[in-house]
């Protein structure tokens, strides 16, 4: 959370001239209810399986720019499909960073009523090593601007830094969800 999949990944979907989806707001339209709702509702447990449905859907199109949860890279299913359907960058970004920015919004389930630093480094302590086993590319965001980390990604994208079947480009980081 915090390490701009959505605003990098809307820079790079234009820089690339493709269309830029994220599994979060699809979720959201597909139930006609945002993140933290479904949360409450359904737990985290009913989250990941629509999560799971969505990913599954949004990587078999072809020559999209996904953002995805920072979560999503717990699903051994969800890592496949991003893996070997995509060209997958992972947005690096401190736990003071991600603080940060998360601060800015209370729309965070998996911070709601803790300590978001603490939290937020427990998660990393999780995540870390599977965002590393699926990148394609790795790039940090902390203390840069959105539009020069969008331009590495494209450029990297564009010189070939992937493999040969790699169609679409997702953007994955530390976001709960």
């Amino acid at each position: 959370m915090g390490s701009g999949k959505t605003a990098v990944g809307r820079q790079v979907a234009r820089l690339l001239s493709k269309p830029f989806l994220d599994s979060d707001h699809e979720i959201e339209l597909r139930t006609g209810a945002d993140i933290a709702l479904i949360f409450e509702r359904e737990g985290e447990a009913g989250f990941r399986r629509r999560e799971r449905a969505a990913i599954e859907e949004l990587t078999a199109r072809a020559g999209i720019v996904l953002a995805t949860g920072g979560g999503a890279v717990l699903s051994e299913e969800n890592r496949a499909h991003l893996k070997n359907r995509g060209w997958v960058v992972y947005l690096e970004t401190s736990v003071g960073q991600q603080a940060e920015r998360a601060g800015r919004t209370s729309h965070r389930p998996l911070l709601a009523g803790t300590d978001a630093r603490s939290r937020l480094e427990e998660l990393a302590t999780i995540r870390e090593p599977l965002y590393r086993q699926i990148a394609d590319f790795t790039i940090s965001t902390t203390r840069r601007k959105v539009g020069q980390v969008a331009a590495h990604i494209a450029t990297a994208y564009r010189d070939g830094l992937l493999p040969e079947s790699a169609a679409n480009v997702e953007c994955t980081g530390p976001e709960s969800g």
